[in-house]
């Protein structure tokens, strides 16, 4: 078997999306994701790695139902995947600014007990990955180049700033927990397309 047919996607639909362009910054949490550093300066990531972790990723989450998850975007590119992932398979998200007190607040009608949180960006997101250190549950998080990862249980290194990037990961994470839960047979393509989880 080559390396291509390892990966979840071909890597040419990988490179398209841009899921392996970093900043210019790198923090010394990231460096063993990056690739090289291009002469102008942007740190490249390593797409092995981004496929592995996106696989670790989605075997984590597949141990816990839909329900249990949270899956946390203040970044507006991340929004139509999240209606999307939420959609197709029961996913609880929050689009937009994350309400304080969700996770820690019993007396809130909108409080939430999730055993895992997701979150887009551990920057943007900071709040939500706050919450749930005080409630002691993990948190994945996509982190590029420039993010710090010492609060992340599960760094998947990535473009997190990119449209096109993080609305593949969360069609890749659609399509593989829904197989992994049975929600799809293994041959069975996501009833949506890598296009519904873009924003215009």
């Amino acid at each position: 078997m080559t390396e291509q047919e390892n990966l979840l996607l071909d890597s040419n639909d990988y490179l398209k999306s841009g899921i392996h362009i970093g900043t210019k910054f790198r923090t010394k949490y990231m460096a063993d994701f990056i690739y090289k550093t291009r002469p102008d300066g942007l740190s490249v990531l390593n797409l092995k790695k981004i496929d592995e972790r996106i696989r670790v990723a989605v075997n984590f989450l597949s141990q816990y139902e839909p329900n249990d998850i949270l899956v946390v975007s203040r970044r507006e590119n991340g929004w139509k995947a999240l209606k999307k992932l939420t959609e197709l398979t029961g996913i609880n998200v929050i689009i937009g600014r994350y309400p304080p007190g969700i996770l820690t607040n019993s007396n809130l009608e909108t409080f939430t007990q999730p055993k895992i949180l997701v979150v887009s960006d551990p920057w943007t997101d900071k709040n939500a990955v706050e919450d749930a250190i005080k409630i002691g549950i993990p948190v994945v998080a996509l982190c590029d180049t420039n993010n710090q990862s010492n609060k992340v249980d599960l760094v998947v290194p990535c473009n997190n700033k990119g449209k096109k990037s993080i609305g593949l990961f969360y069609f890749l994470l659609a399509r593989e927990y829904m197989r992994s839960k049975a929600m799809l047979k293994d041959s069975d393509e996501l009833p949506a397309t890598f296009e519904d989880f873009i924003v215009e």
